[in-house]
């Protein structure tokens, strides 16, 4: 097992590889994209700790206050990504990077870290079932499924901020509220305008570019939602086969 991990600065981002789609030479737009991204956030505070091998193993986390999600709390960590793919699980890596993101909360004097989660698990966030096994447990939710996760070091606990659970906007058409700290965004966006281009289907993508958007979305948020028909839909990126089942509903 490789115990050499890198942490991402604004001196070493662009050189270092992202984890999440890992290319040896053709540039790909949301990994630039993503960086860009980055090299704001790192400024704020924000970690993206990775394997320092050509694999996707990594964590990412921001303070909760200068997090792009519209979750409200005091003094908390907010873990946006957690993922160990392929030839690397299985070897403690997640265990390694999860006790690295608590023991950075608890030096920094942090209150605790949250993450979203739902009931049932999406393909698109963090596996809930592992982050309970260090104590997370559920502290807010919404009518539709999603949960709030949380470990509180302190007895304190951040919540959904009011606006989330709206999870209805005025317009019919399909929406998407985006930002760029998945590097599938990227692609996922021109793919859905393709299709929608192709099809006549009215769509309005709206990209979540300040903090200020973020917080005030209408529903929950790790970097991506979709409404369809006035209704929140899911937080999962969409293929052209999820894309047609929500608007043939």
């Amino acid at each position: 097992m490789c115990t050499d991990f890198v942490n991402l600065t604004t001196q070493n981002l662009v050189n270092e590889h992202l984890c999440c789609i890992i290319r040896s030479k053709k540039e790909h737009q949301g990994i630039e994209a993503k960086r860009q991204w980055l090299s704001e956030r790192l400024k704020e505070g924000h970690v993206f700790r990775k394997l320092n091998a050509r694999a996707t193993v990594f964590i990412e986390y921001a303070p909760l206050e200068t997090a792009w999600v519209p979750i409200i709390g005091n003094n908390y960590y907010y873990l946006y990504c957690l993922w160990v793919l392929g030839s690397s699980k299985g070897k403690g890596y997640g265990q390694s990077l999860m006790e690295y993101c608590l023991a950075d909360a608890k030096e920094k004097g942090k209150s605790g870290v949250c993450m979203l989660s739902s009931k049932k698990q999406k393909n698109w966030l963090s596996d809930q079932s592992f982050a309970r096994k260090f104590g997370f447990k559920v502290v807010d939710t919404t009518n539709n499924g999603y949960e709030l996760l949380a470990l509180s070091f302190d007895g304190t606990t951040p919540k959904f901020a009011q606006n989330v659970k709206k999870q209805e906007i005025e317009s019919k058409e399909l929406t998407i509220y985006y930002d760029m700290q998945c590097p599938y965004v990227y692609q996922t966006i021109e793919m859905i305008k393709r299709y929608c281009e192709a099809n006549d289907v009215p769509a309005s993508l709206i990209e979540v570019d300040t903090l200020q958007k973020a917080k005030e979305l209408p529903c929950v948020f790790n970097n991506w939602g979709v409404f369809y028909k006035g209704k929140f839909a899911t937080v999962n990126l969409l293929d052209v086969a999820y894309l047609k089942r929500i608007i043939k509903k």
